[in-house]
């Protein structure tokens, strides 16, 4: 789903949430507004997908929503160049809420809700070529999307204000608790589950759209998050029975840019290099910035801001001798010296890899696996759910509710991915016959599949507080940063907030 076409409805939305100016100047008719926008089906098309190109902005997709997640888990350490100081602070856990990384992502996440709102507000105004299935299905899109940022928001800092309705002045809405921002989450996507047609309805330009699949998977990872294992169950048995997904192949199809949206994927956020114009600077989201930035941040041969973490490299399993890694996802996931790139024309070395050379780098979204380098421009897919993750959400669900022999054969599917072909569990290194056990299989089986894809923080945090770490895995971490701050300015500008209001600790 491609936003290009959409640029102009996307600053036209924008100007409707604008100041009202009407006592200053008379009304042109030949301008719209929210009161004559949303009068055909292609109008309210477009209103949903100024809600879509906000997650290709700066502030999330784009750039800042990969920082946030991966500086708070221990997938990552700081990498070649001299990572920015408000990037470092959330890596060593000195941050606070004038932290502008935490302001992004929070800014981002209520630009969605926003856009979201004014799809959801002006659904029966559309009059002219649309269908009751088309209106449902954007409908249940917004509902998708809002539920999507409140999930976010909610898991990163717990009880959010919560916005329903558009905003129409500077006056936000006071801080809910903790649990009615979750229920906002599972009424959000509830209402999206029945509404969203499947993955497989869709074709040309609208894939890539929200389906009923990626909402029942969001819905499951609240219900995980929570511990909530009974209520996880029966939506990721749905997506499992749906028969619209599948392991793929060829690991790698899941990072690479010719393989996008394929049977393995839930939902991505869609990029494009052919929009890419304004190299991703564009912090608004606004349909330009269709390119990330994750090649050129992460990358060997480019800035390499983050480098894998070694704990997370020392967590692939080795051959017995210890001589080389004896997962193949360790060299599908990370770059190492040695490696070739370029479709095969260059190798990497000492001379073009930035930094500390002791580690490799992350290989998982670079591009210089088809280029000599990386830019800015890069248009490979965020692939934000896959069905990977899905069999191990179930196998720590029956872990949970029936015991390690349910799990098993979960785990081992994952494992038994064509170019992966692991050994089944149990294994020497990972005895699965207790619950005990299978907990420590499912925590390494998921660091491992999932290594870079910003899942590690929320799996951490859930662990912790449920007692299922062995260890501590963040030597500097302190229950002050169980949650993020709110944004300073959010304090201030925020009448229906105070002090009081922020999280302990900050």
């Amino acid at each position: 789903m491609r936003l290009k076409p959409y640029i102009l409805i996307v600053l036209l939305m924008a100007w409707a949430q604008s100041c009202n100016e009407e006592k200053l100047n008379p009304v042109n008719p030949n301008e719209l507004s929210t009161e004559t926008f949303y009068k055909t089906g292609p109008q309210y098309v477009a209103a949903v997908n100024a809600a879509y190109a906000a997650l290709q902005a700066n502030d999330l997709y784009n750039r800042e929503y990969f920082f946030i997640q991966d500086l708070l888990s221990d997938d990552v350490a700081s990498g070649g160049a001299q990572l920015e100081a408000h990037r470092a602070r959330v890596l060593n856990h000195v941050f606070d809420g004038s932290n502008s990384l935490v302001l992004a992502n929070w800014r981002g996440w209520y630009r969605v809700i926003q856009r979201a709102n004014l799809v959801i507000a002006n659904v029966d105004q559309p009059q002219e070529d649309i269908s009751e299935n088309l209106r449902d299905r954007v409908l249940g899109e917004a509902y998708f999307l809002r539920g999507l940022a409140y999930y976010e928001l909610s898991t990163l800092w717990g009880g959010v204000p919560l916005m329903t309705v558009s905003a129409t002045g500077p006056d936000g809405a006071p801080r809910a608790s903790q649990e009615d921002s979750y229920q906002q989450v599972i009424d959000d996507l509830t209402a999206a589950i029945g509404l969203l047609p499947p993955k497989s309805t869709y074709s040309g330009a609208d894939v890539g759209r929200a389906s009923i699949g990626a909402a029942q998977a969001v819905l499951a990872k609240l219900h995980l998050f929570r511990g909530d294992f009974a209520a996880a169950k029966p939506l990721l048995q749905a997506i499992i029975d749906s028969g619209e997904y599948r392991l793929v192949d060829r690991y790698l199809d899941n990072f690479e840019e010719e393989n996008e949206n394929n049977a393995e994927s839930l939902w991505e956020v869609q990029f494009s290099e052919d929009f890419g114009t304004d190299g991703g600077w564009n912090a608004d989201g606004n349909g330009i910035a269709e390119v990330t930035f994750r090649g050129q941040e992460y990358g060997p041969t480019a800035w390499r801001n983050i480098i894998p973490n070694p704990t997370l490299v020392a967590e692939f399993e080795q051959e017995s001798n210890g001589a080389e890694k004896d997962d193949p996802r360790y060299g599908y996931t990370l770059y190492s010296l040695g490696d070739t790139f370029n479709n095969g024309e260059s190798v990497l070395s000492e001379d073009n890899v930035q930094g500390n050379t002791s580690v490799p780098s992350w290989r998982k979204y670079q591009m210089i696996y088809k280029r000599e380098a990386e830019n800015t421009q890069s248009g490979i897919n965020f692939r934000v759910i896959r069905y990977a993750d899905v069999l191990l959400m179930m196998a720590e669900v029956e872990n949970e509710t029936s015991g390690p022999a349910s799990a098993l054969p979960y785990i081992n599917q994952v494992r038994a991915r064509a170019d992966v072909a692991m050994p089944p569990y149990p294994t020497a290194q990972y005895p699965t016959g207790t619950q005990e056990e299978m907990r420590r299989a499912i925590q390494h089986e998921r660091r491992v599949e999932l290594a870079g894809e910003q899942i590690r923080n929320r799996d951490i945090r859930r662990w912790r507080r449920m007692g299922y770490l062995e260890n501590e895995p963040i030597p500097v971490y302190s229950d002050r940063y169980d949650l993020l701050p709110i944004p300073l300015s959010e304090i201030d500008n925020n009448s229906a907030l105070t002090n009081e209001d922020q999280n302990p600790g900050f």
